[in-house]
């Protein structure tokens, strides 16, 4: 009963509501909380390993303030728990679970060859509301079609978050850590970073502070201004869901409660959080999601793959006014607001004529809220060939949303010649050569109208072939 346990963070950068933890601390044995810089984060871009960074640095510090501290290590993930439990007579090794197809690959094969050592290896459920295998359709397989499953999980009772995790018993002698500065997770980065940084709200208690002021401020309104495109009408919440600073749980029970005292649009607030939960059993029922056209019989539509026309819509000089600007908020904020992912996308893969992944590939290395299943799902939605996409037919006409969502243009002329023009210029690799009066955009590459109906003939011909 004296043998510490190894507490694995992935992305539950928490004390308040983590399943794994709690556990841990309930057993009143030492507990050794480890972050591994392993094969699964080596594939990440550079935005979102850079925020992992900064969220282990302020979540270090949660763990220092509980008497406890995060060993890093690095190195392939099995190699350096089996070496932990040699180095520490740990005989217990833990982790919350997660469903992307890397991910689950590495956490099945480290569960099974940790037990094979005759070591109790542990997972519990901390990163959705429900786990993929509890939600099933009336004949028993997984649903495809996000409403039906809303309608299942709804209603469902979930327990309460658990409280936070005041105290873990510390170890006689800690083992050796890496030095977390000395990663320079910030290196791809490079000078974007000071640009991007201000704009973000990192650790758990960023995070739950963001939560109650969406939940008092912006959440009656969230229907309508979550679209707008000028206003602070979202919770933000994605980038602290991603690293597990937040958990889902905590923002399910702040929206029923909501809810429960009549405000009508914590529905919608609710169902985001459960379309989260869709994407993470939709990459487990199915892990070509995050790589593959779901629907293999889009594999006969003639996408192109990375060509000029992409690089123009990476650097922002389309000379489309709405996603340039969006594209421009990305490389500033390291995020971008909703309704302009689906504008950008929709460009992108339609007008374009450019495959989902030439776009997911960009925003898994300039979204500092990536989520990989969330993400890819997003792409395959608006491109058509994804889970309950919306039909090929459904062309955005970026012009025509501008005016929907930006009315008064204040979004556009935010990133295109207003404050947020500069730190795009500022943040910018230096080799594209940009600078303000010479920021590559001139006319349209597209013509809208000859774009949808270059789009739409393709789409009529895959279905001849097919």
């Amino acid at each position: 009963m004296t043998k510490p346990i190894l507490l694995w963070h992935r992305r539950d950068l928490r004390l308040t509501d983590n399943p794994a933890m709690a556990w841990a601390a309930e057993q009143g044995r030492p507990v050794i909380p480890v972050f591994i810089h392993d094969e699964v984060v080596e594939t990440w871009g550079a935005a979102p390993r850079w925020r992992l960074g900064l969220g282990l640095e302020s979540f270090a510090e949660r763990l220092e303030g509980i008497g406890s501290r995060l060993v890093f290590r690095r190195g392939p993930a099995l190699d350096v728990l089996r070496a932990l439990v040699a180095e520490t007579g740990a005989d217990t090794v833990i982790w919350n679970r997660l469903y992307v197809a890397d991910e689950r690959a590495r956490d099945t094969g480290v569960k099974e060859a940790l037990r094979g050592d005759g070591l109790e290896a542990r997972s519990f459920r901390g990163h959705v509301l429900f786990e993929p295998w509890t939600v099933e359709t009336g004949t028993g397989g997984y649903y495809r079609v996000y409403t039906p499953f809303w309608k299942n999980v709804r209603d469902r009772d979930l327990d309460p978050p658990l409280a936070p995790v005041e105290a873990l018993t510390a170890p006689k002698t800690w083992p050796a850590g890496e030095d977390l500065a000395g990663w320079d997770m910030a290196r791809a980065m490079r000078r974007g970073a000071d640009v991007v940084r201000p704009h973000l709200h990192v650790g758990e208690l960023a995070a739950r502070d963001r939560l109650v002021d969406f939940i008092e401020t912006r959440l009656e309104g969230y229907a309508r201004a979550r679209d707008m495109l000028a206003e602070a009408g979202t919770s933000g919440l994605s980038e602290n869901l991603t690293y597990g600073e937040i958990s889902a749980r905590e923002c399910w029970f702040a929206g029923w409660r909501a809810l429960q005292d009549g405000v009508g649009d914590a529905e919608v607030f609710l169902k985001e959080v459960v379309w989260r939960d869709f994407a993470h059993h939709l990459a487990y029922h199915t892990p070509r999601l995050t790589t593959e056209n779901w629907k293999p019989d889009w594999d006969a539509f003639p996408w192109r793959d990375d060509n000029a026309d992409a690089q123009a819509w990476r650097r922002a000089a389309t000379g489309i006014d709405i996603v340039d600007a969006a594209m421009r908020e990305l490389y500033v904020t390291g995020t971008m607001h909703n309704r302009a992912r689906m504008l950008t996308a929709s460009l992108l893969t339609k007008h374009l004529m450019t495959h989902w992944r030439v776009g997911c590939e960009w925003f898994a290395d300039c979204l500092v809220d990536w989520d990989p299943a969330s993400n890819a799902m997003g792409w395959q939605w608006v491109a058509g060939s994804g889970p309950d996409a919306s039909p090929f037919f459904r062309i955005f006409n970026p012009d025509t949303q501008a005016e929907r969502f930006d009315p008064k243009g204040a979004y556009r002329a935010r990133w295109l010649s207003g404050e947020g023009a500069a730190g795009w210029f500022d943040a910018v690799p230096r080799a594209w050569d940009l600078a303000p009066g010479s920021d590559g955009r001139g006319v349209p590459i597209v013509d809208l109208g000859e774009g949808r109906q270059r789009a739409l003939d393709a789409y009529k011909m895959r279905n001849t072939a097919a």
